[in-house]
């Protein structure tokens, strides 16, 4: 019903920068709250940052503020995760997922609730 493509991973270097993009199919994207979650090898995935359905309110995980910016352009049914300042811990495959509970975003940290996940894209960051 719902699919995401995710595309901008990659390598780059402590410091740098990259953009994530995660392309939704679908009529109702913006019913959706997005999220991006990571995972790194060995380890649990974890809540980077959601964006609610009009794009006008954020929230992040501590590790990443400051750093990484999540928007959404509805027209384009694209959300993206723009990352500055890029860290060696920052490595790890991100996936992009949709929720349509209607969660507030600072609820929305968890994996339930996010019903559609795309297939995830690496990001290496060398120090």
């Amino acid at each position: 019903q719902v699919q995401l493509v995710e595309s901008g991973g990659g390598l780059v270097a402590a410091g740098g920068s990259l953009r994530l993009s995660c392309a939704a199919s679908g009529r109702t994207f913006s019913s959706y709250v997005m999220g991006w979650f990571r995972q790194a090898p060995g380890k649990e995935r974890e809540f980077v940052a959601a964006i609610n359905r009009s794009g006008g309110n954020a929230y992040y995980v501590d590790s990443v503020k400051g750093r990484f910016t999540i928007s959404r352009d509805n027209a384009k049914n694209t959300v993206y995760l723009q990352m500055n300042s890029l860290k060696p811990e920052d490595t790890a495959v991100y996936y992009c997922a949709a929720d349509s509970t209607y969660r507030r975003i600072v609820l929305a940290t968890t994996t339930a609730g996010y019903g559609y996940w795309g297939q995830g894209t690496q990001v290496t960051v060398s120090s």
